[in-house]
């Protein structure tokens, strides 16, 4: 008796997007509040950094792209160390194009395997420095902010349940040699 092979809910997940493309772009106006709302996001958990916030003040003004397909996002570094929308016509000093075409492999990378995205960068050395130690150290305490919406138990019991289920995902995605099922004896 063979083995059956397990796939991944993300290929046929992927399969099935990458057949249903969208055939318009969202209008600007949802790019422009998504953009906003990314940006007051941010700002919210650098605000809980100030670490982070003392390493942006000094990239005051500096321009950073982000680029992943045909989405661009452009933010600026302002004097009180959190971020802004840049100015859609200013250079930017460092271009970060996310070179993973698969949104799904992107998930599978950062959720899932706690990996960064393959990012093709170019420009000034320093603030990509001061980029990555970002991504490295400033780490979102959601659970602080659920308790202040729902108190601290119940924020404790959704947190823990996110965890749960993202540890059997990854299990899912990446059995551990000791939890693969031994082959049938012939």
């Amino acid at each position: 008796m063979g083995t059956m092979a397990t796939q991944s809910p993300f290929s046929l997940l992927e399969g099935f997007f990458q057949s249903f493309q969208l055939p318009v772009t969202p209008p600007q106006w949802i790019v422009e509040e998504s953009h906003r709302r990314i940006v007051l996001l941010f700002n919210h958990v650098l605000m809980q950094e100030p670490q982070a916030m003392e390493r942006l003040a000094r990239q005051k003004g500096r321009v950073v792209l982000v680029q992943w397909q045909q989405w661009t996002f452009k933010i600026s570094m302002t004097p009180a160390g959190l971020l802004d929308i840049a100015d859609t016509h200013a250079s930017p000093d460092l271009t970060l194009v996310v070179t993973d075409t698969s949104p799904f492999a992107i998930a599978q990378a950062v959720v899932m395997q706690g990996a960064k995205p393959n990012v093709r960068i170019e420009g000034d050395v320093q603030l990509a420095a001061e980029v990555n130690w970002l991504i490295d150290h400033v780490r979102w305490d959601i659970e602080e902010d659920l308790s202040r919406v729902m108190g601290d138990a119940p924020a404790h019991g959704l947190v823990q349940a996110a965890r749960s289920l993202a540890q059997a995902l990854q299990q899912f995605v990446r059995p551990t040699p000791a939890s693969t099922p031994p082959e049938p004896q012939a």
